[in-house]
């Protein structure tokens, strides 16, 4: 039971830590300036569109005891390469975006260039798999850091002074309700990769089978908890510093907020969220996406220890010889947006097959907002893609 323990908070940590990069910290508190109160509504509605999502899918994965690759192989030949192949796309893309997002932190923590900050980031971020007990690593530096980002988002937020009436308010009665904000923030947190990092995490610490499945339940609810925290607490403190007459500086949302907000410590704290969200999401974008190769392709099983160190390395070495390669990260994103729907509903056909599932049938309510979160999470990437 112990083990389980550990591997439940740390698969929850994994999964909300992934989902806090700087893009996460960007997009709260652009939206927070555009739509300001009413982007409470916004975080709610993300957040039962999150929990059709990764419920189903952690609950699935757990209970055949497969990573997901396999289960789309088996609903479809070839559907799952073809998830592999856009997950890891995806991920190699945002990982030069996630230690772009280091160096920055650490360039306003201790003046070091950026380019040098994403090499030391890369290599703290590949050390942690070069050990045996890589897992467990890994595990303590999402829970440690992701700890941190929260206690400094939440003093921040506490600094701001938000209007807490007009934020409750306007949650429940938005003033206006924006599509792209859904689209982007439900992305943000269940797109690409960031839908399997806790399920994947969970297999890899041998928890899976039917009598499983409600560890994995808790662990998808607590790491979805642990990233709306994070997420409402900058919301609270964008909002504060909005309310309050600042300007945001669209050129860095978020470095901005902060010093509003608490001074030069708050722009302080600011690279050390920053430095703490990117370097998080580089350990699990990196995680899940060899764990989607290797479940793919099983002669690389063996090499796995190695590839995650090369996969982080080279995304480090591509930033810091060609910079943001913005077309790809574009790209990539509107990838995500696509990656989520065909999974997912890989992932409800698969308990149609008691071969794929060990005759595990997700209750009623969970297939329907399964499937619910596919047809909206579908319409929205294809409106998405033609603008």
């Amino acid at each position: 039971m112990k083990t389980n323990t550990g591997a439940t908070l740390g698969a929850a940590f994994l999964m909300a830590t992934s989902a806090i990069g700087p893009g996460f910290l960007t997009q709260t508190t652009v939206f927070t300036a555009e739509l300001g109160a009413s982007f409470g509504f916004v975080i709610l509605l993300s957040v039962l569109l999150d929990l059709g999502a990764q419920v189903n899918i952690w609950r699935i994965v757990t209970a055949s005891g497969m990573p997901a690759p396999q289960i789309a192989g088996r609903v479809l030949p070839g559907l799952g390469h073809v998830l592999t192949v856009l997950i890891v796309f995806g991920g190699l893309a945002f990982n030069i975006g996630n230690v772009a997002g280091a160096g920055l932190g650490l360039e306003v923590l201790t003046g070091l260039p950026p380019a040098w900050g994403a090499v030391f980031s890369g290599a703290i971020a590949a050390g942690l798999f070069a050990s045996r007990e890589a897992g467990r690593s890994m595990d303590v530096f999402s829970r440690m850091l992701g700890f941190l980002m929260i206690l400094l988002t939440a003093w921040v937020a506490f600094a701001a002074h938000p209007p807490l009436g007009e934020v409750v308010h306007r949650t429940f009665l938005p003033e206006k309700i924006d599509a792209k904000a859904v689209l982007t923030i439900v992305g943000g947190t269940v797109g690409g990769y960031i839908s399997f990092a806790g399920a994947h995490r969970l297999l890899a610490a041998g928890v899976s089978g039917k009598e499983h499945v409600a560890t994995a339940t808790r662990s998808a609810f607590t790491g979805i908890g642990v990233a709306t925290l994070m997420r409402l607490l900058l919301f609270l403190a964008a909002f504060g510093v909005v309310a309050g007459g600042a300007v945001i500086d669209p050129a860095n949302p978020p470095a901005s907020m902060f010093r509003a907000a608490a001074g030069e410590a708050g722009y302080r704290f600011f690279g050390l969220v920053m430095w703490a969200a990117a370097v998080t999401s580089v350990v699990g974008c990196s995680f899940t996406s060899i764990s989607f190769l290797t479940s793919s392709f099983s002669g690389l099983q063996k090499r796995s220890q190695w590839l995650i160190p090369f996969f982080i390395l080279f995304s480090v070495t591509v930033f810091v010889l060609f910079g943001k390669p913005v077309k790809a990260l574009v790209v990539a994103g509107a990838v995500n947006g696509l990656i989520l729907p065909l999974a997912l509903a890989a992932m409800l056909l698969a308990t149609r097959r008691p071969e794929l599932s060990t005759n595990y049938q997700p209750p009623f309510i969970w297939q329907f907002s399964g499937w619910v979160v596919v047809a909206i999470m579908s319409i929205m990437a294809l409106l998405a893609m033609v603008q």
